[in-house]
C-alpha cells in the first residue's frame, strides 16, 4: 500500500509541476517578459540537470533574461544534493565578498 501512495503522490506531483510549467507559473505578465525590474541585480542560478520538476530549458532562458546573471549547471545532481549546497554557499560567498567589497570602496551594491 506505502508503494502505492508513493507512486500516487509522485504522479499527482508531477502533473501539478507540469501544469504549473506549461502555464508559466500562470503570472501575468510571464517571469521573462518582466526581467527588467532585475536589471543590474547579479544572480547565480544553480540547476541540477537530474531535476525532474523543471526542465533545463527554464534556467537557461531565464540566464539568458538577465543580463549580469551566473548559470550553473550540475550534470549529476537534481534538486539538492552535497555537490549543489556546495555551489549554493560558494555563490553566496562570492556574493557576500563582491557587497563587502562595493560598502568597502564605497559604491552601490549590484
Amino acid at each position: 500500500m506505502a508503494s502505492f501512495r508513493t507512486d500516487l503522490l509522485k504522479e499527482r506531483l508531477s502533473t501539478l509541476v507540469t501544469h504549473y510549467w506549461a502555464h508559466d507559473g500562470f503570472l501575468l505578465p510571464g517571469v521573462l517578459d518582466r526581467m527588467e525590474l532585475l536589471h543590474g541585480i547579479p544572480a547565480t542560478l544553480i540547476y541540477g540537470r537530474m531535476d525532474v520538476s523543471g526542465p533545463a530549458i527554464a534556467p537557461w532562458l531565464l540566464h539568458r533574461a538577465w543580463p549580469g546573471s551566473e548559470l550553473i549547471i550540475n550534470e549529476r545532481e537534481g534538486h539538492g544534493g552535497p555537490a549543489m549546497v556546495e555551489t549554493w554557499c560558494e555563490a553566496n560567498s562570492r556574493h557576500a565578498d563582491r557587497l563587502d567589497a562595493q560598502t568597502t570602496s564605497g559604491t552601490s551594491p549590484g
